[in-house]
Parts: C-alpha cells; structure tokens; sequence
C-alpha cells in the first residue's frame, strides 16, 4: 500500500513539473523571437545578437520566375542592414501560429506582416528552430517566405 501510495505521489509531482515546464518554456521562447523584433524595430543589434545562437543559420525563400531559390544571410550582415535601415523603420508584425518543444529544441512558424517606414512592404512565414543553451531560448535557424499576394492588407 507504501508503495503504492509513494508511486501515485511521484507520479503527481512529476506530472505537475512536466506540465509546467513547457508553459514557462513557450514564454520564454516567444520571449525570444519578440526580442528579435523588437531588437529590429529599434535597431538594437546587441539585442537582436542576443537572440540567436553563435553559429546561428538565417534563409529566405525566394520565388521568381526562374524558381525557387533558398537564400543566405548572415547575421553580421542581417544586424548591419537594421543598424543602417534606422531605429523605427523596419515594423514586422507576427502572431504565433504553433509553438512545439521537446526538451531543448523547440519549433515556432509566425505568419508576418512587414512595413518599411510605415508603409507595407509584405507578408509570410518565419519558421525558427530554437535550441535552449545555457538554459536560454536562442535562434539556431530561422527560415522565411515573402510574398505581395494574399496578404489581406
């Protein structure tokens, strides 16, 4: 009955810490990626640097008449665009549409509206892989698409 009794309790307690883990898990996350935006509307690049793992991979999906290309940034050369786009110039707007974590990995897609100097520019899709590292959130890939078309502007 000890037993018994001991096993139903560690299961309780152990069911409790998972729950909670990814809800504190998924703030810290979204944390993360607004931190990154808010890092880019204010032209804040040591935030922005903050967000993303040191051998981070950021890409776009680019769709043109010859086809479809998948195409590499830097995040030297990513954080030197927004320092030179200007503090409040460069508003991307997100909504979380899925958050997934197992463990230390997590995977986020943010439909986005984007808006150059207040004027709308276009919209997609961000993917972001997260990886927790030193028991914080940092971007290791971020993925993107951009588009004119159904952007419901």
């Amino acid at each position: 009955m000890k037993f018994s009794i001991f096993l139903f309790s560690s299961f309780i307690i152990c069911s409790t810490a998972v729950a909670q883990t990814p809800s504190a898990d998924t703030s810290a996350i979204k944390q993360t990626i607004n931190n990154l935006f808010t890092g880019m509307l204010n032209a804040d690049t040591v935030l922005i640097r903050s967000c993303f793992a040191s051998d981070a991979v950021l890409q776009t999906v680019s769709v043109k008449q010859s086809g479809t290309k998948v195409m590499g940034n830097e995040i030297s050369d990513f954080t030197r665009q927004v320092f030179s786009s200007g503090k409040g110039m460069l508003d991307e707007r997100i909504s979380f549409a899925a958050v997934h974590v197992d463990g230390h990995l997590a995977s986020v897609w943010t439909p986005y509206k984007f808006y150059y100097k207040g004027n709308f520019l276009h919209c997609g899709v961000n993917s972001f892989q997260l990886v927790k590292l030193g028991g914080e959130w940092k971007i290791q890939y971020l993925i993107d698409t951009r588009r004119k078309d159904g952007c419901e502007e």
